[in-house]
């Protein structure tokens, strides 16, 4: 759901980034967890900078405190999530999916989604490689995505296809 970067100020308010599809909804979730689901956190003030928000969570009320939670992940249980349109899909449900290309070869598994501003990419290792790919995530390089299956379709691009090894041409 988000990441609580450096802390800000002296008062225990840290940056924090949103990963909703609507950032300001990471405040509507209620109570968010970290990763191995023993700290609970709440958060209390919220206000927009730059690319990030300054939050202050529920019991962190000095810089040592706020230091304390770099870099910490922030998740919620799976079934307070709403469900995804038909169209939509969590990048969760994504990772460990086989990719195959129009004609049913395996290419790889899907190893990560990436936001890095432009829109979704998608990182695919490479079947029988410790290479991976990432291609555009949109609807013409990924036409069909089977989550019963548990595969999805790829159209590589032709200058990705024509590099066996990964590597640039």
């Amino acid at each position: 759901m988000a990441r609580i970067g450096a802390a800000h100020g002296l008062k225990g308010e840290v940056r924090l980034w949103s990963f909703t599809q609507e950032p300001l909804a990471v405040r509507r979730y209620g109570v968010l967890e970290s990763e191995d689901g023993n700290r609970r956190f709440t958060i209390k003030a919220m206000r927009a900078s730059k690319d990030h928000f300054v939050a202050r969570f529920s019991g962190v009320e000095d810089r040592d405190a706020a230091e304390a939670l770099n870099n910490t992940q922030l998740y919620i249980p799976r079934d307070r999530l709403p469900a995804a349109e038909s169209d939509e899909f969590y990048h969760a449900d994504l990772i460990g999916l086989d990719v195959l290309d129009s004609d049913g070869s395996q290419i790889g598994t899907v190893h990560a989604l990436h936001n890095f501003g432009a829109g979704d990419i998608i990182e695919i290792m490479r079947a029988g490689s410790e290479k991976s790919v990432m291609i555009a995530f949109n609807e013409t390089t990924v036409p069909t995505i089977d989550l019963d299956a548990r595969q999805l379709v790829v159209v590589l691009p032709a200058e990705v296809e024509a590099r066996e090894d990964g590597e640039p041409a």
